[in-house]
């Protein structure tokens, strides 16, 4: 008779080959196995170190660009925007020191800079879009007209268009006491900043910061980019310039790209940051000034890092 023994043996037996099948069994499928995945991490190093030297390489030619365009920038804008008239409106979120810089070459190129003013959080914050609305329709100068849309942008900016920008010929488009009351109306309601004395010019520089911040973000570089295609609707050439990151969808750049009559309408330069971007700001308003447009930066959605011009 079989034993209990006998049955606890046996399994025993099976259970020890088993062990042995999968120990014999792995090492001969892990072999190849390994082999292939060292191929995989040697094949994956070579490639990760080749992209490593790629990008020294793009950055130094990136850094080497924007070494000379600083060093030639002054030269390369002399002259190219002789007695024209410009108005430079910033974000919120702008970098005062691109700002200035843009200012710096502006003068550099013969321009007269007529007017600054800043647009607030608030103009661009969708939670006062309504307000913003209703204090435009209120204070529109007479003979200045709204557009029939929504956005508190471009209604904003049809507002500033009306008191900040001049007609083709030069002349102011409303009366000044009416354009003083209009400015500010927004200033008191918190829309707006102005710098100095205000004079109505032709050419317009938005510089904004990079992609918005804050919460409803797409809102707000929306309002931006409706509003500088709005002042477009009016104004001799319009560029809008952002610094790295305003090229993405929450970035006023990146939607003004997006949108193919706003691109079709307003430059823009998503890198204004760096000494190129600076370069191309000005050149891309003196395209802009002899009708012309185009899309400057770094960015996969930029034509070019400037703008071809026969500059002298």
């Amino acid at each position: 008779m079989i034993s209990m023994r006998y049955h606890i043996v046996s399994l025993a037996a099976v259970f020890l080959a088993l062990a042995l099948g999968i120990v014999l069994g792995a090492t001969k499928v892990s072999s190849p196995i390994l082999a292939g995945l060292q191929t995989d991490k040697t094949s994956l190093t070579a490639e990760k170190d080749q992209l490593a030297a790629q990008n020294t390489a793009l950055s130094g030619r990136v850094g080497g660009d924007d070494k000379f365009a600083g060093a030639v920038g002054n030269l390369a804008v002399r002259g190219t925007l002789p007695n024209a008239s410009v108005v430079v409106v910033t974000t919120a979120d702008a970098d005062p020191g691109d700002r200035d810089a843009v200012l710096s070459l502006l003068s550099r190129a013969g321009a007269k800079v007529t007017a600054q003013v800043q647009v607030t959080d608030q103009f661009a914050d969708p939670a006062h879009a309504a307000d913003l609305r209703t204090l435009a329709a209120r204070v529109l100068p007479t003979g200045a007209q709204l557009p029939d849309t929504p956005s508190a942008g471009a209604t904003g900016g049809a507002l500033l268009a009306s008191v900040l920008l001049t007609d083709k010929s030069g002349k102011t488009t409303v009366k000044a006491d009416q354009a003083t009351a209009a400015l500010s109306a927004l200033a008191s309601g918190g829309f707006l900043q102005a710098s100095g004395s205000v004079t109505p010019g032709r050419l317009v520089v938005v510089v904004t910061g990079g992609a918005a911040t804050g919460g409803s973000e797409a809102d707000k570089a929306g309002a931006i980019a409706a509003m500088a295609t709005q002042l477009k609707s009016a104004a001799g050439g319009v560029v809008v310039a952002g610094r790295q990151g305003s090229d993405q969808g929450t970035g006023a750049v990146g939607v003004i790209r997006s949108d193919t009559a706003q691109s079709a309408a307003v430059s823009t330069v998503d890198n204004v940051d760096t000494a190129t971007g600076r370069l191309a700001t000005v050149l891309a308003l003196v395209e802009q000034n002899g009708g012309g447009i185009g899309r400057y930066g770094f960015a996969s959605n930029a034509q070019a890092q400037i703008p071809t011009l026969g500059v002298s």
